[in-house]
């Protein structure tokens, strides 16, 4: 049985980054700094509150009776209770026999055009990890992007004003840092799982390793540009972050009402139609958090009965890197023009030139990660190089096109005059000969 690694890690992170926050807010009570102290007890309380709720709806616990769980996850320990949970089922799983097994059919990926399939036992004890793991899963993705992404613009925006950096708040967004890649990675996880589900995957070191360093330079330069901007322009900042935050909420629900399909009741059989609405007003709300700040590695479709397509759209991606570049390169030009005199001694062209280098930084490990490291490659109908030569040879052959009608047309303006008057092969050979007779005929 796999050990629950991804489990012990997620609630590190969720300890950890609560408690370098409160210890951050106290310092700022301390300073007299009750809006710092506000903001920052309000990007740590609510991801948890969130990331409670969440563990109850995936292991269903509002319709069964657990008072103690419901009690624990109340006092914000839900997590660690959790995890004392799935650990006490993992050391126990090999020392009881278990009388009820499951048989589940998986893929394998395919080896010279040919997939098997293979059956395997799952035990209730992996049954019961599996639904721990996706539960922590998810609430790793809510706490990221819902709490940590926020926190750590909103201490870095702090540090940038104040010119000035404590040993607090410096913890508290290596935390945040480490908790938004990390929920990015289980993004980009879960996204392969669900769309091939019906095959067995398996992700290898290399691939961890790639998917880490795509996120942490998209990421820590997605932030940075958005604290520079707002450093200087505080009241357009909030247009830009409500123009990106809605096109991102607004863009599924006009997909599904486009498309005119049903309202999905398929989310959860215990829910209303009210409840079922709230659930994916929220999951509209998780997709728009995290494509504010990273590639969502997943297209959010209401109508679909998974809520995700799971075609692998290379165009779409394509463009939200190439918008996203262009905003960024905006932004810090913005920043430049108006920047203030707490940037005096900070180079500024170097600084933009270091940003874009590490948003195109990110954009190359992600390129090496769908090429090479990808667990489900073989399955793409064209690989990420096919797709950029296709892309390459629709922009180029228009212009071979208008160049090759405009040298045609360059010929076809000549008039027939100038074609008559265009001296023949005969003509210029017979010059030199007439030449010659008339320089003898002087000699003479």
């Amino acid at each position: 049985m796999k050990f629950p690694g991804s489990v012990l890690a997620s609630v590190f992170l969720f300890v950890a980054e609560t408690t370098a926050a409160l210890y951050l807010s106290s310092t700022y009570r301390s300073g007299g700094d009750g809006m710092w102290q506000a903001l920052t007890l309000l990007f740590s309380l609510l991801p948890c509150t969130l990331v409670q709720l969440t563990l109850l709806f995936v292991h269903r616990d509002f319709s069964r009776d657990r008072p103690l769980v419901l009690l624990l996850h109340l006092l914000q320990l839900g997590p660690l209770f959790r995890c004392f949970e799935v650990f006490c089922i993992y050391c126990q799983s090999g020392h009881i026999e278990e009388p009820y097994v499951s048989i589940t059919k998986k893929r394998q990926m395919p080896k010279n055009g040919h997939s098997e399939e293979i059956e395997k036992e799952v035990g209730q004890a992996e049954g019961k990890l599996f639904t721990h793991r996706s539960a922590f899963s998810r609430a790793s993705v809510i706490q990221a992007f819902l709490g940590s992404a926020p926190q750590l613009t909103l201490q870095l925006y702090i540090s940038a004003l104040q010119q000035d950096t404590t040993v607090g708040r410096s913890l508290c967004m290596f935390l945040s840092l480490l908790s938004i890649v990390y929920g990015a990675l289980r993004c980009n996880i879960l996204a392969i799982k669900i769309k091939y589900d019906e095959y067995d995957v398996k992700v290898k070191p290399l691939a961890y390793v790639c998917i880490f360093l795509w996120r942490s330079f998209e990421i820590a330069t997605r932030v940075i540009v958005l604290v520079l901007f707002t450093s200087v322009l505080k009241a357009w900042v909030v247009l830009v972050i409500l123009i990106n935050f809605f096109s991102f909420f607004i863009y599924p629900w006009i997909l599904f009402w486009c498309s005119g399909s049903p309202f999905p009741e398929n989310i959860e059989k215990a829910l209303s139609r009210v409840g079922t609405t709230i659930v994916l007003c929220f999951l509209t709300l998780l997709y728009a958090g995290i494509n504010m700040f990273c590639w969502s590695a997943v297209q959010l479709k209401i109508n679909n009965p998974d809520l995700i397509s799971k075609s692998q759209n290379w165009y779409w991606l394509l463009v939200y890197y190439m918008l996203r570049f262009i905003e960024n390169a905006f932004l810090l030009l913005m920043w430049y023009l108006y920047k203030t005199d707490i940037y005096m001694y900070v180079c500024a062209p170097l600084l933009i030139l270091k940003l874009l280098i590490g948003y195109c930084t990110a954009v190359l490990f992600m390129l090496v990660f769908y090429q090479f490291f990808h667990p489900c490659k073989k399955l793409f109908s064209s690989s990420v190089s096919d797709s950029f030569q296709q892309w390459l040879k629709c922009v180029c052959c228009p212009c071979r096109r208008q160049k090759s009608s405009e040298s045609i047309g360059k010929t076809d303006l000549r008039s027939p005059e100038d074609r008559d008057e265009t001296p023949s092969s005969s003509k210029i050979s017979s010059m030199p000969s007439q030449i010659l007779t008339a320089d003898e005929s002087c000699s003479a």
